[in-house]
């Protein structure tokens, strides 16, 4: 199952393209980040791709592969190009990815974090 999230609270379970687009569309000053999260039963992890929208209109993107070390970070200036990764993320296109360049920032996460992950 999908769920988006964003700051101001807003929880979408089973989220459709039209309600990730919309949550993307209402990023702001004090709403800006939205996470979508694939959460099923069987599968332990993290695995999830989340979007900040930085004070200087940039979005910061990221996802994550099952745990803190599979942790990978982009810029864009592109409010679509997001949109469309984050929706081909969504239904598990394998080309998602292609358009930006990520940098593994798995580092940056503590052995703690990467325990609550298993």
């Amino acid at each position: 199952m999908l769920v988006a999230t964003d700051e101001a609270g807003r929880v979408v379970k089973r989220a459709s393209k039209l309600a990730i687009g919309r949550m993307l569309a209402n990023l702001q000053r004090g709403n800006a980040h939205l996470i979508l999260e694939r959460v099923e039963e069987d599968m332990e992890g993290s695995w999830y791709v989340q979007v900040l929208l930085r004070d200087n209109n940039t979005y910061q993107l990221e996802f994550r592969d099952g745990v803190a070390a599979e942790h990978y970070q982009t810029r864009t200036i592109s409010q679509e190009k997001v949109l469309t990764a984050m929706l081909g993320w969504a239904v598990g296109k394998a080309d998602w990815k292609d358009g930006f360049t990520w940098n593994n920032i798995g580092s940056q996460f503590g052995a703690d974090d990467a325990h609550r992950q298993g």
